[in-house]
């Protein structure tokens, strides 16, 4: 009797056993779809694993219906993977394999785009035909001259090339001329205008051969059972080029390669670099791809069509069988993060991947996220330095601006510029270099008040202010997403005396462009980008060949981008991010100036950085102007390990919400109470308290905090709670395990 283990597309985590009939022994595998009775209807489900009885008597148990041959299967090692997800974040096994295919995979609705193929049955008869009738029918005459010169051409080219209609080329096939095939045609995911000229990869210098060394070392498993790398690399200082090396290493031995970017805007300018290197075999694979598109880079990858796959978080799970390679960069940022269920974070996922397939994880930052950079401390990574610029190129000179010094001066009173900032763009706009704005706060103005009563425009669903667009003349909340008309007057008292405080990058363009109106200058943040990948693809292309002076953006454009004419960086209100309640507020304020100072003289021309800031003495501001990360790691860790937060210890935040705040507060205060019996000494417990953002969507939000050592006991009790618990219908609550965002 053999039975197949199989979980539904309900999150119930848990399997059932099903009898396989004897026609589909042969096909059922680990990582199958299957169609199953499931109830009174038919669900579709995936096998977990086979096995040879059951807790169930055999005439209890239900057959397998079907295999759904047109569904590719989800490969064993990463059904594991999924089943490690489940585990550690706290998730049912239904929603990790969610996450292992993409939605346009999963869903079955997309299939591959086939064109027809002409080839010639007889080239004697095709000649024949040219001899004898070529004057009386010179259409098919052509067509097939045409096709003899390109055997297996496309009905596209066909049609193109010698103007024939459908028509005639159906005569030709009618006629035995012609034979005809369908094949597969894969959508490309690159615009019509990329082009890639292929490269020669430079030579290495000290640094990156010692780099090689370390990885060669690690594929080679000289250092026992370090699998990891943290290439630890200034930003200019050739990371990049180590990555593709690695690379090189992992096709000597047959082996493929993934490679993560945190961003999709990142990906144009990373898939040039590496389409340039290595051609065909490389695939894409993220968000901004339309439906068929993903489905057809994703089914590249699974029949063996490319060896590297190149995309943001989802790409970690490319469907490759023989895994030698995972490249993470810029492995600090937080958009590794997933925000949804599960709520995995794609560096660590990546890392256990890696030691799953036994494959090499290199993780590479010029601003290591301090998990990382302990593991490397503590030998549980390999660390590898590049501490130089490639071809002796210097970091950028960094200069703090005190604003509250700069505020006292009648010529910058009420300008969000400092004189020193606005000589250096007019100086690099004289000389045709370019200059970066940077200020990580999108619209035209933060907050819309009213002099006279003190009105504030709030959003009524979220406890934030609205945030002003002047261009679309309107007020929206960046939490829910609502939009409103903005107010001509005070909708409390009538007042016409409206006013807009903060700025955003919308109001940075708007008065950039009113100093420099012979410049050309571009917006780059989620407001302007909004849409299809191209227009991210279209402001890099035009950034990259000098068509605009200035780009003024968010985080958008403070990492991973290389814009040799760069030799300007503007840094506006450089300690924003110093004051979010949360205790990694310091190390992303530092982590984001040294990324954005790293976007200048990466050519021959050195840069220079303008950071404004009110608070030019805070240790994250001193320590970034210095690049000094190992002082700031050392000052940081000493606060992190007094509190046992991370890296000195796990945390873990449970979010609960719901649209009656008290009936909230009691489900959180009765979870707390089951959790208990699992709480050891070493473990300190937070709340159940508000979130730093009390209200959002109209939810009432509360949060409790785990953190030091939370053993896998801990974690399992954790998870079953989460799974188990009866919950009234009105509240949703879930745990982020490992959590990078605390409101």
């Amino acid at each position: 009797m053999r039975i197949a283990k199989v979980i539904v597309n309900l999150s119930l985590d848990r399997h059932f056993d099903y009898l396989i009939p004897e026609d589909l022994v042969d096909k059922i595998r680990t990582g199958v779809q299957v169609n199953i009775p499931f109830g009174k209807s038919a669900r579709l489900g995936y096998v977990l694993g086979l096995k040879d009885h059951s807790d169930f008597s055999p005439e209890k148990l239900k057959s397998i219906i079907s295999v759904c041959e047109a569904h590719p299967e989800i490969p064993d090692n990463l059904m594991r993977l999924g089943k490690w997800i489940s585990e550690y974040y706290c998730c049912s096994q239904e929603q990790a394999v969610k996450a292992l295919l993409p939605l346009a995979v999963r869903s079955g609705k997309i299939t591959h785009k086939h064109e027809k193929h002409y080839t010639v049955k007889s080239v004697e008869k095709a000649q024949e035909f040219i001899f004898e009738k070529g004057n009386r029918s010179k259409s098919k005459a052509e067509v097939l001259k045409y096709i003899l010169q390109h055997p297996a051409a496309s009905l596209e080219s066909i049609t193109l090339e010698t103007g024939a209609t459908n028509a005639i080329i159906n005569q030709l096939v009618k006629n035995d001329l012609l034979e005809e095939e369908k094949r597969t045609k894969f959508r490309s995911a690159f615009s019509d205008e990329a082009e890639f000229v292929p490269s020669i990869p430079p030579q290495l210098n000290e640094e990156q051969i010692n780099a090689m060394k370390v990885i060669d070392d690690v594929f080679d498993r000289k250092h026992g059972k370090q699998h990891a790398v943290l290439l630890y690399g200034v930003t200019g200082s050739g990371k990049t080029e180590v990555y593709m090396r690695a690379i090189e290493t992992a096709f000597k031995k047959d082996l493929t390669a993934i490679v993560l970017v945190p961003e999709i805007a990142l990906t144009p300018q990373t898939m040039e670099r590496f389409i340039s290197r290595f051609g065909k075999m490389v695939s894409i694979l993220h968000s901004g791809l339309t439906d068929g598109e993903r489905y057809d880079e994703w089914m590249k990858i699974y029949r063996g069509l490319v060896k590297i796959v190149v995309g943001a978080r989802s790409a970690l799970f490319a469907p490759f069988k023989n895994l030698g390679l995972i490249v993470v960069d810029e492995e600090h940022e937080h958009s590794y993060k997933q925000e949804e269920t599960p709520r995995y974070n794609a560096r660590d996922v990546a890392v256990m991947r890696g030691y799953m397939e036994n494959a090499v994880v290199i993780l590479g930052s010029a601003t290591p996220s301090f998990e990382s950079y302990r593991n490397a401390l503590n030998g549980k990574y390999a660390l590898a330095r590049l501490e130089k610029r490639v071809d002796d190129r210097l970091m950028p000179v960094m200069r703090a601006v005190d604003m509250k010094v700069e505020m006292l001066s009648s010529a910058s009173k009420g300008s969000i510029f400092s004189r020193e900032l606005v000589e250096a763009v007019k100086f690099r706009i004289e000389r045709a270099e370019q200059t970066m704005i940077f200020l990580n706060r999108r619209g035209f103005a933060t907050q819309m008040s009213c002099v006279h009563c003190g009105f504030v425009a709030e959003c009524s669903q979220c406890s934030v202010s609205y945030t002003y667009h002047k261009k679309r003349e309107c007020l929206s909340c960046h939490i829910c997403g609502s939009i409103i008309k903005a107010y001509y007057k005070c909708p409390d008292c009538g007042a016409d005396d409206i006013r807009y405080k903060g700025i955003g990058t919308e109001k940075v363009e708007n008065l950039i462009t009113a100093i420099f109106p012979y410049a050309k200058i571009r917006r780059m943040d989620s407001d302007t980008m909004a849409g299809k990948r191209k227009r991210y693809e279209d402001v890099l292309r035009d950034f990259k060949s000098g068509k605009i002076d200035i780009l003024v953006g968010t985080q958008m454009i403070a990492k991973g981008l290389d814009f040799p004419k760069v030799t300007l960086i503007g840094i506006v209100n450089a300690d924003l991010s110093l004051h979010i309640p949360d205790f990694r507020a310091s190390e992303r304020t530092f982590q984001l100036l040294t990324q954005v100072a790293g976007r200048a003289g990466r050519g021959d021309i050195p840069g220079e950085v303008f950071v404004q800031t009110y608070t030019p003495q805070n240790p994250a501001i001193q320590y970034a102007m210095k690049y000094d990360y190992e002082n700031f790691y050392q000052e940081e860790i000493d606060l992190r390990e007094k509190f046992s937060y991370p890296p000195c210890g796990h945390l873990i935040a449970v979010h609960f919400k719901g649209a009656d705040s008290a009936k909230v507060a009691n489900f959180a205060d009765e979870f707390l109470e089951r959790m208990r019996p699992s709480l050891s000494a070493d473990i300190l417990v937070s709340g159940p308290v508000p979130a730093p953002l009390e209200k959002a969507k109209n939810k009432y939000r509360f949060l409790i905090i785990f953190r030091g050592v939370l053993s896998k006991n801990f974690r399992t009790h954790l998870r079953e709670n989460m799974l188990k618990i009866k919950k009234p219908n009105d509240i949703d609550y879930y745990a982020d395990v490992d959590a990078v965002n605390l409101s």
